[in-house]
């Protein structure tokens, strides 16, 4: 079947099956080049051996929790600040603090933000973008019990 146009071509169906195939080829490299890019970009990993680090998980997280910590985070002025209290509400210095302050999606980012404790938290200098970060955070107690949790941020953007 061919169909003629306003300006005197013919379309035969060889034509729409080569518009159509060529719309198709540009998605499919599309959606390839975007599925290596996520792929390439985003490492995946929390630790380097899952195995090794589930043999102590359940005791590491229950002496975590017996130390009844809340820690609070929050992003103003270029400054990080880092509250940790404990199960009376008090201000806890320990013993070692530190963290890896990044974004969720790459590592690119990614830096380490040298705390210092104000009496009542930790505050470290930073420049973050607006959007949403993550603090990878490790504390030391006083008795040796180590701490991890992973804090979200949100740093809200110029209106």
């Amino acid at each position: 079947m061919t169909t003629d146009t306003s300006n005197g071509k013919t379309l035969t169906g060889w034509h729409v099956f080569a518009i159509f195939g060529g719309g198709f080829s540009i998605i499919i490299a599309v959606n390839l080049l975007l599925a290596y890019q996520a792929v390439h970009t985003f490492p995946g990993l929390e630790v380097k051996n899952s195995y090794v680090a589930s043999q102590t998980f359940d005791a590491d997280r229950e002496a975590q929790n017996a130390l009844g910590w809340t820690v609070a985070a929050t992003a103003t002025d270029d400054r990080l600040s880092v509250s940790i209290t404990d199960a009376n509400g008090d201000p806890v210095k320990t013993t070692q603090i530190s963290g890896v302050l990044g974004r969720a999606t790459h590592t690119g980012d990614d830096s380490a933000p040298a705390f210092v404790w104000t009496g009542s938290a930790y505050e470290a200098p930073v420049a973050l973008a607006p959007g949403y970060w993550n603090l990878r955070l490790l504390a030391t107690a006083r008795d040796g019990t180590t701490f991890r949790q992973r804090i979200q941020l949100r740093v809200k953007g110029a209106l």
